[in-house]
């Protein structure tokens, strides 16, 4: 297992890292097929995806893609029904907050770098009292690009204050650990979110891979 040293601040993937929002996620695309008179489908089936947001959810609740022509309308209809719903079965994993709050006694930043755009990103972070001590907030569209891109690792370092690589990366996806990399950051994949069909982590090229967020803290203790 990886060894870190120097970390003055841990940056976090979102949603499959620090909250399971796929119950919500899963309820939003769901409702949309309700609608439409269509069976409702059971949460595991959206799990799997939801790390893809709504591309994701699309695709298993109607096997729409981005190439359809009616996938910008379903998109739009799809986030106004997260909006709706957002807060009301979203929750951080078994471990953050105690994980959280490690970081603060040792102590350590920690800010938050996700592809989710603000729109969503501000109301749900600012309605959990688990991101209160976050020192950096960074979403899909606050810089012109998002994930894989290392920019907006980089306006996270920012905002902290601090060189890239002082920071570690934590992420369930392949895209967070490209992103990572390229920042000079030291990266962790978390296994324990949503891995997609036929992932497998160890390709990801992480410098490290944790199944809960109780192993983190190893990590860093070891630092």
């Amino acid at each position: 297992m990886a060894v870190f040293s120097g970390i003055e601040a841990v940056l976090f993937d979102l949603d499959g890292t620090l909250i399971d929002s796929a119950p919500d996620l899963g309820a939003a695309v769901d409702k949309m097929r309700t609608d439409r008179g269509l069976p409702s489908l059971a949460p595991e089936v959206y799990r799997p995806m939801a790390g893809a947001g709504a591309r994701g959810m699309l695709e298993v609740a109607f096997g729409l893609t981005p190439e359809h022509p009616e996938f910008a309308l379903m998109r739009e209809e799809f986030f106004v029904n997260y909006e709706n719903c957002m807060t009301q079965r979203t929750y951080a994993f078994a471990g953050v907050v105690e994980l959280i709050e490690r970081l603060q006694q040792r102590p350590l930043a920690w800010g938050v770098v996700t592809n989710k755009s603000q729109r969503f990103t501000v109301p749900l972070t600012r309605a959990m009292p688990l991101f209160a001590s976050a020192r950096a907030i960074v979403s899909g569209d606050t810089t012109p690009h998002a994930k894989p891109h290392p920019e907006p690792l980089f306006e996270a370092a920012r905002r902290l204050q601090l060189h890239p690589e002082r920071c570690l990366y934590v992420g369930d996806d392949e895209r967070d650990i490209v992103a990572g990399r390229a920042a000079g950051m030291g990266t962790v994949a978390a296994t324990y979110g949503y891995l997609g069909q036929k992932t497998d982590v160890a390709n990801w090229g992480a410098h490290a891979t944790i199944n809960s967020p109780a192993e983190l803290l190893q990590l860093l203790e070891q630092a």
